[in-house]
C-alpha cells in the first residue's frame, strides 16, 4: 500500500518520530477521557498522505494496541463487571462490521461534519451537568431499558466502525448518562471493549476493503500500548473530575479541529 505526494516532502525518519509523538499524547489524552484518539491519530496519517480508507484502517489496527495497555492496568484494578462486558460487545459488534462497510460509501466531508458537531455537542452537554459521573448511581440493568440500552449500544458501534474515530466517546456518555456508572468506570469499560475489541473487528473489516500501510504499524502499536497504559494508570489516580475535564477538552477541541477541517 503506497502513501501519497507527502513522502517526497517529508523525510522517512521524521514521519516516524511525529507520527510516534503525536500517537503518544493522543494514545494517553485518549485513556484519561475515555476516547478520541482518533481525532489526533487519523488527521496525522491524513497529513502524511495515506488515502483515507488506509489511514482508517491503520489507526483502527493501531487502537488496538490502547486497548491491550489499558486492559492491562485495568484488569489490575479490577474495575470491570465481566456479564456486562459481554452485553456490551454483543450490541456493539454487529454494528461495528454494519459502519465498516458503509464508511467507504459515505463522503469523507459529510463524515466530518457529522462527527464534528456530535463530538462538540457531548462537550457541551457534559460542562452544562457538572456532577455528571461523579459518583455511580447504576441504574437500567434490567427489562426493556437494558435492551434499549442495547440498541444505542448498536447505533454507536456503527459509528465506530463508519463515522472516521473518536466513536469512543459516545460510548463513554453513553455509559454515564444511561448506565449511571461513574467516569473512571464509564473510560476504563470503552477503553477495552471498544479499544479492543471494537477497533479491532473494524481494523479487520476494514482491513480487507482498503488495506493497511504496514511500514507505520510497529510506530504506532508502541505508542498506542505505552499510551493506554499511561493513561489509564493516571485514570485510575486521579478520579473522576479530573477524567471528567479531560473528556470536556478533549471532546471540544477534537470536535472544533474535524469542524475546521470539514470547512476546509
Amino acid at each position: 500500500m503506497q502513501r501519497q505526494s507527502f513522502s517526497a516532502i517529508i523525510p522517512p525518519m521524521l514521519d516516524s518520530a511525529l507520527l510516534f509523538i503525536v500517537s503518544l499524547i493522543a494514545n494517553t489524552l485518549s485513556a484519561l477521557a475515555g476516547g478520541g484518539a482518533g481525532l489526533l491519530q487519523l488527521p496525522i496519517l491524513l497529513f502524511l498522505g495515506l488515502p483515507f480508507g488506509v489511514a482508517l484502517a491503520t489507526h483502527k489496527l493501531a487502537s488496538v494496541a490502547l486497548g491491550v495497555g489499558a486492559t492491562a492496568r485495568h484488569l489490575r484494578a479490577g474495575t470491570l463487571d465481566w456479564r456486562f462486558s459481554g452485553f456490551i460487545l454483543a450490541c456493539g459488534l454487529p454494528g461495528v462490521l454494519l459502519g465498516s462497510v458503509l464508511i467507504l460509501q459515505v463522503p469523507q466531508h459529510a463524515a466530518l461534519w457529522a462527527l464534528a458537531l456530535l463530538t462538540i455537542g457531548l462537550s457541551i452537554q457534559s460542562m452544562l451537568s457538572p456532577l455528571l459521573g461523579q459518583t455511580a448511581q447504576v441504574r437500567n440493568r434490567s427489562g426493556h431499558r437494558l435492551w434499549l440500552g442495547g440498541g444505542m449500544l448498536f447505533l454507536v458501534g456503527a459509528l465506530n466502525g463508519s463515522l472516521t474515530s473518536g466513536t469512543g466517546l459516545f460510548v463513554t456518555v453513553l455509559l454515564v448518562r444511561w448506565y449511571g456508572l461513574e467516569y473512571k468506570s464509564a473510560v476504563a469499560y470503552t477503553l477495552v471493549l471498544v479499544g479492543l475489541f471494537w477497533n479491532g473487528t473494524g481494523a479487520l473489516a476494514l482491513a480487507f476493503q482498503a488495506g493497511i500501510y504496514w511500514p507505520w504499524v510497529p510506530v504506532l502499536l508502541v505508542a498506542s500500548l505505552l499510551g493506554g497504559y499511561l493513561g489509564a494508570h493516571w485514570a485510575l489516580v486521579k478520579g473522576n473530575r479530573l477524567i471528567k475535564r479531560m473528556f470536556e477538552v478533549v471532546t471540544l477541541l477534537t470536535g472544533l479541529s474535524l469542524l475546521f477541517k470539514a470547512l476546509n
